[in-house]
């Protein structure tokens, strides 16, 4: 078994310019005292030195990249959009949507990012990888094709599903999206098509706060093909296991994927500041036993993740250290010093319950 792990230094030196949080210092916005912004390096620089110092970085067949083809990124993103993009990337920056501001050189950065993803899911199609995880940033599950979002500037899993697709000839592939804002980029994408199940468990009216519902199916010869699980806010290590195994798992079972794909945020963690879940690295753990054991058994055990969200820069490299300990079947001496915290924190029993009546009824609408 080979677990593959791509990851180029140029990623991290994406800039989102300065800001408090997420805001542009000025007015009432005091400027912080060093970067700033939520997306920034560290949380992935430690997640990848994490595993560094663990030992389980020599387990892994790490690799970097080239960038996404033009041909690549225009079967999702138009000239219009890619051209505009490079205009501003080459000169000092800009912003091209909602909240995804970019500083000078982010266009080749981002065209790596995609192909990092591309490169990972190459690698479990022709099956020189059991598994994969890219660490790919900029992150890409809100990018729409003609403008960023969120953070998101190039949609990174689409880019790359469609490069397979004429690469390969891959079938049907599903899209399993853990972040915990919900991915509406990946759905706006691929919402008429039959051929990609997409699936978001977010927290509920986060981000973007008016997407994300159970009534958004898909379109046309596409509905059916999406499901949204939006979890109440609070909802921790219980919340997503049973969204897993009254949704997830019977959805994939159904739609027999060729191909599983996990847009791998990180943010439904406790200490994360951009959301308000109570999930832990175990949680993470759990949802990708979950997930490998449905790849064996509906997609000959190709399984790929892409990494997206997480913003507590302390946290996230426990809850990425225990997917890729999973993935690979190879347990460190880690011990994340948050879990007994974290776990003590849980919801009590009377919140599960009302959580797993609601995705009862949310699977019952789905016909699960």
């Amino acid at each position: 078994m080979t677990t593959g792990f791509c990851f180029d230094e140029r990623t991290l030196w994406h800039s989102t310019g300065e800001a408090a949080l997420f805001l542009r210092p000025g007015g009432w916005v005091q400027p912080p005292a060093a970067g700033g912004h939520a997306e920034n390096p560290e949380t992935k620089r430690r997640f990848k030195n994490l595993l560094e110092v663990s030992g389980l970085w020599r387990k892994l067949a790490v690799e970097t990249a080239p960038e996404a083809s033009e041909e690549a990124l225009r079967r999702i993103h138009p000239p219009s959009y890619l051209n505009e993009f490079k205009r501003l990337s080459d000169a000092d920056g800009g912003m091209l949507g909602e909240e995804s501001p970019f500083g000078h050189g982010s266009y080749e950065i981002a065209a790596l990012s995609a192909g990092l993803a591309i490169h990972a899911m190459d690698k479990v199609l022709t099956g020189e990888w059991t598994n994969a995880y890219s660490l790919s940033r900029p992150p890409g599950h809100h990018c729409m094709p003609d403008h960023s979002m969120g953070f998101c500037l190039m949609a990174n899993i689409p880019v790359a599903i469609e490069e397979m697709k004429a690469r390969h000839g891959l079938g049907k592939v599903a899209v399993v999206d853990w972040d915990v804002h919900h991915g509406n980029g990946t759905q706006a994408i691929y919402w008429e098509r039959p051929d990609v199940l997409t699936i978001s468990i977010h927290q509920n009216a986060c981000y973007p706060t008016h997407l994300g519902t159970t009534a958004e199916r898909g379109g046309g010869a596409g509905e059916g093909a999406n499901i949204n699980i939006p979890l109440l806010p609070g909802g921790g290590h219980q919340s997503y296991l049973m969204a897993m195994d009254r949704i997830v798992l019977p959805a994939l079972s159904r739609f027999k994927p060729d191909l599983i794909v996990v847009a791998s945020g990180l943010d439904a963690n406790a200490l994360d500041p951009l959301a308000r879940m109570m999930a832990h690295s175990g949680t993470y753990r759990a949802m990708t036993e979950r997930l490998m054991q449905a790849a064996a058994t509906l997609s000959a055990g190709r399984l790929m993740m892409a990494h997206e969200g997480g913003y507590a820069e302390v946290v996230v490299p426990f809850c990425g250290h225990a997917i890729m300990e999973t993935l690979s079947g190879e347990k460190t001496a880690v011990v994340d010093p948050f879990l007994d915290f974290v776990t003590e924190q849980q919801p009590p029993p009377e919140f599960d319950a009302l959580e797993d009546r609601r995705l009862a009824e949310m699977a019952k609408s789905f016909g699960l």
